[in-house]
């Protein structure tokens, strides 16, 4: 009881929030430069680099599936803790060679070698930082939540600065010097939790908490629920859910139409879900819980689905058509990524007294409420930038406002659905399988994320038509180059469609291929003639930004209304946890 009545929170508490400090520096620096890195530097086509990109962050969170497993069962949470820091620092390196091999064919390599150790890292490093907040306290104790919004602090106050010095690294030096940044941030995060972790990191009774786990034995009364004939026949159970996966592999590749990773990410996720809840060792209550998760985790792809375009089509707009300049000066575009950090940090501790405030009254909404509110507001600032951009084509840019404005919106339905739903899964799971399940949680971020990229896709590219000539007469494309530190740098690439050959300019400053035109005597003209390559979304057609940015708030709007009307049952299933 005494443990219920504190208002402070154990020191172990800022210790996590320190060493997720420091991860998160590294994975959002790095992320604030990866679309401008790979569109710019490697010269992958955007809608590529999209495809790539939500690849990317969508296997990042569906390898805590595969470390939460390995901790709850072998490992624990502070050997996999240290493990996976370590090769998220290795691909960071990774990320640092490959810009420094920028024009060589080693260069896409260490690239690739570089994402793969960091989804790998981060498989290990996520689920297990995150489920040893809950084990600071006891049963029951109702700072869990508060403390979650703390540890959410952490996780933005590295998210913010990050952009800030791996951004201006790498736009105004080099590419390289932003992936280092990173890189060391992620070391510096590793040493501070090995050096204190024994000191801090307890329970509330004063034990080691994350060691190695114990073997689980089932109590008497949960063997009588489970389910005989699951348990007699474990082999036919696997049997079930390996023949699952494969239809599933055959639904998402051949009747959907996704790519290898795209279909490996939601195969795995569903197939996944559905063994951990068929579980025998599972009662009743824990059964119907794990239930309330996968619900809710299903409405959160939706979310950060459309979140996650922060570090996708939305690089792309704010780097492209958005007014930056203060002053005389060019704002980098990621820094617009620091502004939804920057924004949680003003706001969590708000958040977290609130919540505090209505709990003591009785009056807190539950969980299923808040993240519906989550999903509302995020609707919202997808409204406000559509407004924002109506009416803008071309190479017209918009003011800086309305992006603002989104992540202003944006960060306020964060703060009720992202926090929220990790203290949820931390109440909600059995503690033999908190790992796992936590695991599990974020296979619904890695659908969203790869979804994220799906959606990206959408973004509606601009074309402008150029007319070339070359020194013997003959029409043809050709490619827009500028030469910069001793190498060419590709402008734009032409497209056609008819037989106009045009050239996209959502990728590239539309000034530098005029500049161009003007002093090379191979283009004989340059017009301003445009086009937009019309895309659709379930018949939704998508040809011009504020269409794209609709599609966003219909999907979030409909999210939010259908999981509000799911949450009396919600709450039922949930069987007392709130």
């Amino acid at each position: 009881m005494e443990q219920t009545i504190q208002t402070g929170h154990p020191k172990g508490l800022y210790l996590l929030f320190v060493t997720e400090m420091w991860e998160r520096f590294s994975y959002y620096g790095m992320r604030a430069i990866l679309m401008l890195f790979m569109t710019k530097a490697l010269l992958f086509d955007s809608e590529f680099a999209s495809g790539l990109y939500g690849n990317y962050t969508g296997l990042v969170y569906l390898t805590p599936l595969i470390g939460g497993y390995i901790s709850d069962r072998y490992w624990g949470n502070r050997k996999s803790i240290f493990v996976g820091g370590i090769i998220m620092a290795i691909g960071q390196f990774m990320l640092f060679f490959s810009a420094s091999s920028i024009g060589t064919p080693i260069a896409s390599i260490a690239f690739y070698i570089g994402l793969l150790s960091l989804i790998i890292g981060n498989g290990f490093f996520k689920p297990n930082i995150s489920t040893m907040v809950n084990q600071l306290y006891a049963p029951g104790d109702k700072r869990v939540d508060g403390a979650f919004s703390i540890f959410y602090m952490g996780i933005n106050l590295g998210a913010f600065f990050s952009p800030l010095v791996c951004g201006t690294l790498a736009e105004k030096v080099d590419y390289r010097w932003g992936f280092l940044a990173a890189g060391i941030g992620m070391l510096i995060g590793v040493a501070v939790f090995e050096l204190l972790k024994n000191k801090y990191i307890v329970s509330a009774d004063g034990e080691v908490v994350g060691g190695k786990p114990k073997p689980y034995e089932k109590p008497i009364d949960e063997a009588k629920e489970a389910s005989s004939s699951a348990a007699a026949n474990p082999i036919q159970r696997i049997a079930l859910w390996l023949a699952v996966y494969g239809a599933l592999w055959y639904v998402f590749m051949q009747l959907v139409g996704f790519n290898f990773v795209s279909t490996l990410i939601f195969a795995t996720s569903i197939a996944a879900s559905g063994f951990v809840i068929t579980d025998p060792s599972l009662s009743k209550i824990e059964r119907s819980r794990i239930i309330v998760i996968y619900i809710i985790a299903f409405f959160v792809i939706f979310f950060w689905s459309a979140f996650e375009q922060a570090g996708a089509s939305l690089t792309l707009f704010a780097d492209q058509q958005t007014d930056r300049t203060i002053f005389g000066w060019e704002m980098p575009a990621s820094y617009f990524q620091s502004v939804n950090p920057l924004a949680i940090i003003i706001f969590a501790p708000l958040f977290a007294v609130l919540w505090g405030y209505l709990g003591k009254r009785n009056m807190e909404p539950a969980s299923p409420v808040k993240q519906a509110v989550g999903l509302f507001l995020l609707a919202i600032g997808y409204f406000i930038i559509a407004v924002g951009v109506s009416g803008v084509e071309g190479s017209s840019k918009t003011s800086m406002f309305w992006l603002l404005s989104m992540y202003m919106v944006h960060t306020l339905g964060e703060l009720c659905l992202s926090p929220i739903g990790l203290s949820m899964v931390a109440r909600l799971a059995p503690l033999r399988l908190g790992s796992l399940l936590m695991g599990i949680w974020f296979m619904s971020n890695a659908m969203a994320n790869d979804f994220a990229g799906m959606l990206s896709k959408l973004y509606p590219e601009q074309y402008v038509s150029v007319s070339a000539v070359l020194s013997q007469e003959e029409s043809s494309k050709v490619q827009l180059l500028e030469r910069k530190e001793g190498k060419d740098e590709l402008l734009a690439e032409p497209k056609t469609f008819g037989d106009q050959d045009y050239v996209a300019i959502s990728s590239v400053n539309f000034s530098k291929i005029k500049k161009k035109a003007s002093r090379d005597a191979a283009f004989k003209e340059i017009t301003t003639d445009s086009k937009v390559q019309e895309k659709s979304f379930f018949g939704f057609k998508v040809n011009s930004l504020y269409s794209f940015f609709m599609v966003f708030v219909f999907m979030g709007g409909i999210a939010a209304i259908i999981l509000f009307l799911l949450q009396k049952k919600l709450l039922s299933m949930m069987h007392g946890i709130r």
